[in-house]
């Protein structure tokens, strides 16, 4: 399984033992160079989404979960429907991942629609 496949998902389970731990320390002046970011969300309800928004204009990237709602919800609508304005004013992009994921990219950076 490649890495792209453990982070966004892909067959099998999941557990706490398939993550290993790194320490921050052995990566100061890596860290100190970065300007994008990739930042995990959970949308549980409306409100979840003013953080993501902030990052995406920011400049980074959120990969946000959405198990809590059917692709049906009236929420998640409007969650869309949010999202959809910020990536149009930032210029970025916006897709579903399965049933479970959604990616937000920033300014200039758009996600295939092909596998690789």
């Amino acid at each position: 399984m490649g890495i792209m496949s453990k982070i966004l998902g892909g067959s099998g389970n999941r557990s706490v033992d398939d993550y290993v731990e790194l320490d921050t320390d052995d990566f100061a002046d890596a860290h100190a160079e970065t300007g994008t970011q990739v930042h995990f969300a959970e949308i549980a309800d409306q409100s979840d989404v003013i953080p993501i928004k902030d990052a995406v204009y920011d400049g980074d990237f959120v990969i946000a979960d959405i198990t809590r709602h059917s692709t049906s919800d009236r929420t998640i609508e409007r969650v869309y429907d949010e999202l959809r304005q910020v990536v149009e004013e930032v210029d970025g992009d916006i897709v579903q991942k399965g049933d479970d994921q959604i990616i937000v990219t920033p300014t200039g950076v758009k996600v295939s629609r092909q596998k690789l």
